[in-house]
């Protein structure tokens, strides 16, 4: 599971075409919030892969939390479980929130489901997620959303077609240089 570090309405940079001389350029006004997400790749041999994830809306109000809870990511993974209906082992990122306190107690509650495994201090590469998050903000490159809804609507569309895409997301693991399988003995 891997957080996006969040997404704001200010355009991702891309290369466009445009008449020699008029560089394109799109005004966003304000900075009115951020969206952050969360997801889950399912990977186990011979089966198709599975991704979950979880949009949460950041309107930069007095008092609310600018990023995910521990209570977002305990929501993930418990809805995870329910939809595999399987034992979850979670490779996760050393973010706070995943070593937090609360979420320790979140595991140690769940044990006989849920195992934790972190990687290494800083390995995005090792990371199955991070090719799911690539995807998603490369086709995004040249969009620019005026309001918070269009974008969190574009970023939900995007992590659809993921999640429509099986192939795709074992191809997540493929890219890490890990495999599922035992090394022979």
């Amino acid at each position: 599971m891997d957080l996006l570090r969040g997404r704001g309405r200010r355009p991702g940079k891309a290369r466009t075409w445009a008449p020699r001389g008029h560089t394109p350029v799109t005004r966003v006004s304000g900075n009115t919030g951020r969206l952050s997400v969360a997801g889950m790749a399912r990977l186990k041999p011979g089966r198709p892969g599975r991704f979950f994830y979880r949009v949460h809306v950041h309107r930069r109000r007095k008092g609310d939390r600018a990023s995910m809870s521990e209570a977002d990511y305990a929501a993930l993974v418990t809805a995870a479980h329910r939809a595999l209906n399987a034992p979850v082992v979670l490779v996760w990122d050393n973010l706070n929130t995943h070593r937090s306190k609360k979420m320790r107690r979140f595991t140690e509650a769940n044990s006989d489901w849920l195992t934790v495994v972190h990687l290494p201090a800083y390995a995005p590469d090792l990371n199955a997620v991070e090719g799911a998050w690539s995807s998603m903000k490369s086709s995004l490159g040249n969009h620019a959303a005026t309001t918070l809804g269009e974008l969190e609507a574009l970023v939900r569309s995007r992590l659809r077609s993921i999640q429509r895409r099986p192939e795709l997301i074992n191809a997540l693991l493929g890219q890490t240089g890990l495999s599922l399988e035992p090394p022979p003995t």
